[in-house]
């Protein structure tokens, strides 16, 4: 393996790249078995949501849901009108998305809601689809409501919902905007509606299938920001000192930075924390020839569990590559040089060359995929996921 490792790194020489700017590390259980310059700081772009990712397990369960409740201030007349504002208290959800603006509109319309005659009050941590500016996420809910005023991407996802899926008409005659939680304590407001997110496990799934740097920095500030995430992924992998520092939990920018050791000690510190609950990493990262994603165009061997990284001249990957004689093998590649396709393809060809080493295999049973996204409890805009209120209060 050493031989493999020294023939990879050799090959980027030859391609003019700085050898001390490659970082790799291969293991396997816990004994390294190859590296080059592993316990060495180095900028690992997306490789900064394994630390999100491993805080975030520490943070909750794996079945954890961030609750979006919906309250009526005013009355609501028998036509089906409501006097007043519909109030939507966020508690920071990453993966609320237009399915599950729609199936909450169906589920209002369902309670007799036809028509607000106010505005949509929003308070509380809230993001839909992404939007890295919150009026864009107010002016997406609102669109949500009424098929008359859907986007192009609003009936592109309606068409990922359920046959026969109700199209909603909710006439909301002001606008959504945000308002401070204080500005609501004194007002009365009958909560009709629990909206749950996805369970924990298939956002971070979400999350690192598509590399969405808004949903991490979303998780990371729930968490309780970067240093927060640096603390819990430090504690729970055991890292060594002065091999990781971050700036964010997405990895955007230089400053995210970490050896590749690191990575593959907190991809580690997941597979044991997630197989303590039936789980596994190929349940919150992306897996070679099942997730499309970051791994687009990726000649991977496949059921390889794997995170990419890529920065303007940043280009990593790591995870769990199986074989046959070694069973899962870890590893972190850390790339810098600005012919980032060339990089990727050589990395691919490492764990090629890794897994025919030790020879071909599939990952074992208990490490093979349980959280499929768009299928069974993973879907988007499930309504049940839509409680009324007052059955979720009596749970």
């Amino acid at each position: 393996m050493e031989a493999i490792v020294a023939d990879y790194v050799a090959g980027l020489r030859r391609q003019g790249w700085s050898v001390p700017d490659q970082g790799i590390w291969i293991q396997v259980g816990q004994s390294v078995v190859a590296e080059h310059r592993g316990s060495v700081l180095m900028p690992a772009a997306s490789l900064t949501k394994l630390a999100t990712t491993l805080a975030a397990l520490q943070t909750w369960p794996l079945d954890h849901r961030f609750d979006t409740l919906v309250g009526l201030h005013g009355t609501l007349q028998s036509d089906g009108v409501l006097d007043g504002d519909l109030v939507i208290q966020g508690s920071g959800d990453p993966l609320f998305v237009w399915e599950e603006g729609i199936a909450l509109a169906n589920r209002l319309q369902e309670l007799g809601i036809q028509r607000v005659t106010g505005e949509i009050l929003v308070t509380g941590p809230f993001t839909m689809n992404f939007e890295e500016d919150q009026a864009e996420s107010l002016v997406d809910l609102k669109q949500a409501m009424a098929t008359s005023t859907w986007t192009w991407e609003a009936r592109q996802a309606y068409a990922n919902l359920a046959p026969g899926t109700p199209q909603p008409n909710l006439q909301i005659d002001g606008v959504a905007r945000w308002i401070p939680t204080a500005d609501l304590e004194n007002v009365p407001i009958e909560w009709v509606v629990r909206h749950q997110s996805l369970p924990l496990v298939a956002i971070l799934k979400a999350m690192n299938i598509y590399s969405n740097n808004v949903m991490a920095e979303m998780v990371a500030e729930l968490v309780g920001g970067p240093a927060q995430v640096m603390a819990k992924a430090t504690e729970l992998a055991e890292l060594p000192a002065g091999e990781l520092s971050l700036a964010n939990g997405s990895g955007l920018g230089v400053e995210n930075q970490m050896s590749a050791r690191v990575a593959v000690a907190m991809t580690v510190a997941m597979q044991r924390e997630l197989s303590a609950q039936g789980f596994s990493v190929a349940d919150v990262m992306p897996v070679a020839g099942e997730d499309v994603g970051t791994l687009i165009d990726r000649r991977l061997p496949l059921t390889a569990a794997v995170k990419t990284g890529s920065l303007a001249e940043v280009s990593a990957l790591a995870g769990m590559v199986p074989t046959a004689e070694k069973g899962p093998v870890w590893f972190a590649i850390i790339n810098k040089g600005w012919d980032i396709p060339d990089l990727r393809v050589q990395q691919d060809q490492l764990l090629q060359a890794i897994q025919a080493h030790w020879g071909a295999a599939e990952a074992p049973a208990e490490m093979r995929t349980k959280v499929r996204m768009q299928t069974g409890p993973f879907r988007y805009g499930d309504p049940s996921r839509n409680q009324v209120a007052q059955e979720a209060a009596s749970e």
